[in-house]
């Protein structure tokens, strides 16, 4: 069995006392903070991983009884946290990522000192008096295409994830991010991150949060970003120019400027 740092396939870069873990979203790997991360290194220890089951991860060390709710995966962070020693860190979460960080900073205390959470979702299933922007039927849907033709799903949702449709490019770059995913871990994941909620556990943060909400996101509305800083004590939210889901591969300049003025 690999040891955490082989496992999550962790790469530590950078310099200073205080690090800076980058953590990614459903189909993809750490190569989608390369934009961005290094921005960070000058002043920050930066912390890049993979879930298991994602990029250079150890495939072997997938389980599924633990990974399937997302405190399996925020306990490999708490893990990863503690194998470097981590103390009051920033933590910056990409799409399902995001409720993985809530979920670890609740577990461990004093691990991180600040949170950034990029393109949240507490749940994506609308509820009586919330709005998720799914219904549970367009849910089953999208998840029961991705269980009969993963390829087929990556191709037609990609490039609407991503948005940004007149740098076809980044929607391509997305679809082959999912489509080296691990079939059966992909649709494992994305039924993990599709229906969970933790719209309870945002009350239980207890450190400074900065939500980063693109103006336009078929996968995170607005409306949905708004409920996650409101609900969490201290949250607060900067909707960025940027459009589509994946404003740190579209839009680096802009996540960059909105941590760093966070963080200092």
């Amino acid at each position: 069995m690999a040891n955490v740092i082989e496992r999550n396939n962790v790469q530590v870069r950078g310099a200073g006392d205080r690090a800076m873990v980058f953590a990614h979203g459903f189909g993809c790997d750490q190569n989608m903070w390369r934009f961005v991360a290094p921005a960070f290194e000058r002043d920050f220890r930066t912390v890049l991983f993979d879930h298991v089951g994602a990029g250079g991860s150890d495939l072997s060390a997938y389980d599924w009884a633990k990974y399937s709710t997302l405190s399996g995966y925020a306990d490999d962070v708490v893990e990863i946290g503690a194998e470097l020693g981590l103390k009051d860190c920033v933590f910056v979460g990409h799409s399902v990522s995001s409720m993985i960080d809530v979920l670890a900073a609740r577990q461990a205390p004093g691990m991180f000192g600040k949170l950034v959470l990029i393109g949240p979702s507490a749940r994506y299933i609308d509820d009586e008096g919330y709005v998720g922007g799914f219904s549970a039927e367009q849910i089953g849907e999208l998840l029961a295409l991705l269980e009969s033709n993963h390829m087929g799903w990556s191709t037609q949702i990609a490039p609407m994830i991503m948005g940004n449709p007149d740098r076809p490019e980044l929607g391509q770059e997305l679809t082959n991010s999912f489509c080296r995913t691990d079939p059966d871990i992909a649709k494992a994941f994305a039924r993990v991150t599709f229906t969970s909620d933790n719209r309870k556990d945002l009350a239980e943060v207890s450190v400074p949060v900065l939500v980063l909400q693109c103006k336009e996101d078929i996968i995170a509305s607005q409306e949905v970003g708004d409920f996650v800083a409101r609900s969490i004590p201290g949250g607060r939210m900067i909707v960025l120019n940027a459009t589509g889901h994946c404003p740190n591969l579209s839009a680096p300049d802009e996540v960059i400027a909105a941590i760093r003025a966070f963080v200092s």
